[in-house]
């Protein structure tokens, strides 16, 4: 079990749940601010303790915490936008009533020591070295943006050269690669993208792949300066082995090794110190029931040259500073990770429970996907999280990026389905993978949370197959 922190809990409002539901504490008089408006950031403190939980959460309560969802949709895209519970909601919204009751109260004697409490209930999570190795930022493109910033004005400044190179995966988010292109092409930097097997077989295509693409970064006397790896790719889907490809890293002399988890904590362990990157990048909003948008962002080394790219009044006091006070906007997603800590603890097993109840439902009902459609999951069970691709039928002819908007908004508004569709043009016959109708080139991306149930996967079950029973091809469907 985790030791989560909940000393800066604000207290329940009459829009939180019941005492019976849930065991919440309440804010402690905050200290007051000193002259210097950094000491309450830098300051480690004593660390707060969980409030005690008197009983396991019921699927009922799971149910009560997750009824603001629109009801009759099958939910199976947690993915892309996380989802928040009530409890957490209404922290939230204590947070924002006493910002807005007492502005200046809150800005000099809460604002402050509550981020740190969330902070440092991080640094427990991830296991990092000290409080000030993690910075909360909105999301991961604001990471990505420290990052590279970082990384273009090292070329600027001539510490790098025109043949040193950034390499990444292909299937990188499309926003760090939007971040290479403004921060590191214009001043000369080399872009290697290392193209990923799909479907995947085993951990091993991924590192010979990875390899190679170091090598072509290394091409006319360049070095490698930066290496981006996902630690779960977002689309396709799959745990890439991050701690085999940082060692990788290391004998081939990168600089630095930069880690987009963006859907990492809340789906697999996160350990920093033993995966070893120089940073490291979650959302806490996809998995880990944050409202938008905060995400952590690990530094292994402190540095003078990383900064927030919002340039504030705090520019220069270090980044988890800079990234605490980005002018004026709402904290309130920053503050309430210790209300987070309380719910994931209601489970049994707490955050890795869930961890568990995802990775096996995903896996349950991806496999029962497939075997319903006669096709394959895009990768092996192991290599899978809280999300796994699914092969569609070859029948429905997925045969383009548009073909794949096309069904996906066709199960959003005819069958009330949310999930991803995603095209994989074939490659070649030895890889592309079959079932009895031709080559599938279409997968869907299933996400499993705890307010899943049976019922959201079988309905996306039933229209794809009435689609296949009806003839249907995506070129044919109806475009929203």
């Amino acid at each position: 079990m985790l030791s989560p922190t909940a000393n800066h809990q604000p207290p329940t409002t009459n829009g939180s749940l019941s005492p019976q539901t849930i065991t919440m504490t309440t804010l402690p008089e905050t200290p007051t601010m000193e002259n210097d408006n950094t000491t309450h950031l830098n300051g480690t403190g004593k660390k707060p303790k969980l409030a005690h939980v008197t009983h396991t959460i019921s699927e009922a309560e799971i149910r009560e915490e997750f009824s603001h969802h629109h009801r009759g949709v099958a939910r199976i895209n947690n993915g892309s936008f996380g989802s928040c519970p009530h409890s957490v909601l209404a922290a939230q919204s204590t947070w924002q009533l006493r910002f807005l009751q007492q502005p200046d109260d809150f800005y000099f004697n809460a604002l402050r020591p509550g981020i740190l409490a969330s902070r440092a209930a991080i640094q427990d999570l991830i296991n990092a070295g000290h409080v000030d190795d993690v910075s909360l930022v909105d999301n991961a493109t604001t990471a990505a943006a420290v990052v590279l910033q970082q990384i273009g004005r090292r070329f600027v400044r001539g510490y790098f050269h025109r043949n040193d190179a950034v390499v990444m995966f292909h299937c990188a988010y499309q926003a760090v690669k939007k971040s290479i292109e403004a921060y590191v092409s214009p001043i000369g930097g080399t872009i290697v993208e290392v193209e990923l097997p799909f479907p995947v077989r085993s951990e091993e295509e991924i590192i010979t792949e990875f390899k190679k693409g170091l090598e072509k970064g290394k091409l006319n006397g360049g070095r490698v300066r930066l290496a981006i790896i996902d630690h779960i790719t977002s689309m396709p889907s799959f745990v890439l082995p991050v701690r085999e490809l940082i060692r990788v890293c290391r004998e081939h002399g990168v600089e630095q090794v930069f880690v987009d988890g963006a859907h990492a904590i809340g789906s697999v362990p996160v350990d920093v110190k033993e995966i070893g990157a120089d940073f490291y990048v979650s959302n806490l909003y996809k998995w880990f029931f944050s409202p938008p948008s905060v995400a952590f962002l690990y530094c292994k080394e402190k540095s003078n040259d990383v900064h927030h790219p919002v340039v504030s009044q705090e520019y220069g006091k270090g980044l988890p500073v800079e990234s605490a006070w980005v002018g004026m906007r709402d904290y309130s997603p920053q503050l309430v990770v210790p209300s987070i800590l309380e719910f994931v603890n209601r489970f049994e097993g707490g955050i890795e429970g869930i961890m568990k109840r995802n990775h096996d439902g995903v896996v349950k009902m991806g496999t029962m996907l497939a075997e319903s459609w006669g096709t394959v999951l895009g990768s092996p069970p192991d290599m899978c999280a809280s999300m796994i691709m699914v092969g569609l039928p070859s029948r429905l002819r997925v045969m383009s990026v548009d073909d794949a908007l096309r069904l996906r908004s066709y199960l959003r508004v005819y069958h009330a389905v949310e999930v991803p569709v995603y095209y994989q043009a074939l490659r070649n016959g030895d890889r592309d993978p079959r079932d009895k109708d031709g080559f599938i080139t279409g997968y869907v991306r299933i996400s499993h949370q705890v307010y899943n149930t049976a019922d959201d996967y079988e309905r996306l079950k039933t229209a794809i197959n009435q689609l296949v029973e009806d003839g249907k091809v995506c070129s044919g469907l109806p475009k929203e």
